[in-house]
């Protein structure tokens, strides 16, 4: 690990924490005598082992960043929350996953391979019977209409159980949450729903040639898109379960120990919406929250907003909740990142049963890592260097430019996973006045 003090903070799909875990963070910030915390939730992931790497790689710009500051003492924490990263989606920079692959490769599709199916089994929960079946269609690929649709039907069987009563009223606009209609990923015609996916990824360049034919054969292009998408939908739901019941009643006993502790909360992709989440699960007074930074953020750009413009009478699904926050709620987003900009947005439309199913520029369907908060007035909108200069405002939403330097990455995905950069970390400790200009 490159910084310390550090800890880790370990969470099932319920938002359970590991007790021990916890207990042993609220003994080493008191013993340390710390005046901040800097707490990092990933996004798609694997295993704990790369979890911890990619933390140390984060982290790693830190202590010089601080060295010097007056009168504070910083230690680190990782949230660990079981995610799934498909083998191989890249990360820049990060030696332990496939390596970055340029604009102009394409990649092979996400087939059902040892690794593949270990996470699908580990971590959704998929049964082994039904993942060894779907590798078996996944690898024969048949000209027969019936094996592709046993193939979707048994990726919808891997949703999660809709929510019911109340918390089907808790998701985003625009979001297979809002529980006002079953997903039409999981109930529309499959045929309808492989023909967008693999539209999609033709767009991108990441449908491989052996898919770019007529009929069926590029269907199973789309056919594993859905798959990966399914298996995207049930992190969101979890990223969002883990942050309300977990993390935000995690950090609220910890300021009950330590009332004079800052944290510092960030987190990338789906782990952005975990720590989105979290501030429901925070007192509204006494935030110990100095600053929030969303990294390529993967949930509804509309979920601050107290007025959905296609929808007045309704907010978002934090509506209002950066008011926990001391500092300000800070959202970096890059141009280059083709999971949000191109794929989510998709996927967000095809999981209800819509007008633009098979495309369309609806801004409904809008991550915040894409084009950052919106609807939200007053939400300061910088540049990355403007940002850097000491643009931030003391609170409040800001949306960041950051894609002068979130821009690697091949398709699918794009820049979504090139978070790794010293200037990233300069915009979290400007965010929580731990750094000066």
């Amino acid at each position: 690990m490159s910084v310390d003090p550090y800890w880790e903070l370990t969470f099932d799909a319920d938002g359970d924490v590991d007790a021990g875990e916890h207990d042993a963070l609220i003994r080493g910030v008191a013993e340390a005598g710390l005046t901040d915390l800097v707490v990092f939730a990933h996004g798609w992931n694997n295993d704990r082992p790369m979890a911890t790497r990619f933390y140390s790689r984060f982290f790693e710009p830190f202590p010089g960043l601080l060295a010097g500051a007056p009168g504070v003492r910083v230690g680190y924490a990782g949230v660990i929350w079981p995610s799934m990263r498909f083998p191989g989606e890249a990360i820049p920079d990060f030696p332990s996953a496939a390596a970055a692959r340029s604009p102009d490769d394409v990649p092979a599709p996400p087939v059902l391979d040892d690794a593949t199916r270990e996470a699908l089994v580990r971590t959704l929960p998929c049964d082994p019977a039904a993942v060894d079946r779907l590798a078996e269609l996944a690898a024969e690929q048949s000209d027969d209409p019936a094996r592709l649709e046993e193939f979707v039907s048994l990726v919808r069987g891997l949703a999660p159980a809709p929510p019911q009563g109340a918390a089907a009223a808790t998701g985003e606009p625009g979001e297979p949450e809002d529980g006002d209609a079953e997903p039409y990923l999981l109930t529309g015609d499959t045929q309808e729903v492989c023909e967008a996916f693999a539209s999609a990824l033709g767009h991108l360049g990441a449908l491989p040639p052996a898919f770019l034919g007529g009929g069926l054969k590029r269907l199973w292009g789309g056919a594993l898109e859905v798959l990966r998408q399914m298996s995207y939908y049930t992190m969101k739901k979890r990223a969002g379960t883990v942050g309300e019941k977990g993390l935000g009643p995690a950090l609220a006993r910890l300021a009950a120990s330590a009332p004079a502790l800052r944290v510092h909360l960030a987190g990338h992709s789906f782990g952005a919406r975990l720590v989105s989440f979290a501030l429901r699960g925070l007192p509204d007074d006494g935030s110990c929250l100095a600053g929030v930074t969303l990294l390529q953020g993967a949930f509804s750009h509309y979920a601050f907003s107290s007025r959905l413009p296609f929808d007045t009478g309704n907010g978002g699904a934090l509506d209002g909740l950066y008011r926990r926050v001391r500092g300000p709620l800070v959202a970096c987003h890059s141009r280059h990142d083709s999971a949000l900009g191109v794929l989510y947005p998709l996927a967000s439309r095809v999981s209800r049963q819509d007008d633009s199913v098979l495309g369309s520029d609806d801004s409904r369907w809008g991550a915040v890592g894409h084009d950052g908060i919106q609807a939200v007035d007053p939400c300061a909108r910088l540049g990355l260097d403007e940002a850097l200069r000491g643009g931030l405002p003391a609170g409040g939403c800001v949306s960041v430019d950051a894609s002068s330097v979130v821009a690697r990455g091949g398709p699918p995905s794009g820049a979504h996973s090139d978070i790794c950069h010293e200037e990233l970390a300069r915009v979290i400790l400007l965010a929580g006045r731990l750094l000066s200009p």
